[in-house]
């Protein structure tokens, strides 16, 4: 199943052997991470359908697709702070990509370097 409008025109598919790899969630998409590749920051999460994963992987710019939005998206056309891909790898479960990536400015849409920055939670230490 997968996210995209009716009446969308279908191009170029994933490769069968990658998408039979993945398992979805039900409606249709993996998780995927955005890794930076020299420093092994961790970025950001987003969502990825077949298509998007195909246009991450054709166009060496990470694609998302916006479960709010309902809509593709590539990461820094409008920001400006792109994600230029060096590697994607799938987990051991097919249900999440690893996208290594050089990040142009921040990953988060608020503008920071990383969605993970907004503060650690508390948890006994042994």
């Amino acid at each position: 199943m997968s996210p995209t409008s009716p009446g969308t025109s279908p191009g170029p598919s994933l490769d069968p052997a990658i998408a039979a790899r993945l398992k979805r969630t039900p409606d249709g998409l993996v998780a995927a991470i955005a890794q930076q590749y020299d420093t092994g920051e961790v970025l950001m999460l987003g969502w990825m359908d077949d298509e998007a994963l195909r246009r991450t992987l054709t166009t060496g710019r990470c694609t998302y697709w916006s479960r709010s939005r309902r809509e593709y998206w590539v990461k820094g056309d409008t920001s400006g702070h792109a994600q230029h891909v060096k590697s994607v790898a799938l987990d051991c479960d097919g249900d999440t990509v690893l996208v290594q990536v050089d990040q142009v400015g921040g990953a988060c849409h608020t503008g920071d370097r990383t969605c993970f920055d907004a503060g650690r939670l508390p948890f006994p230490t042994h």
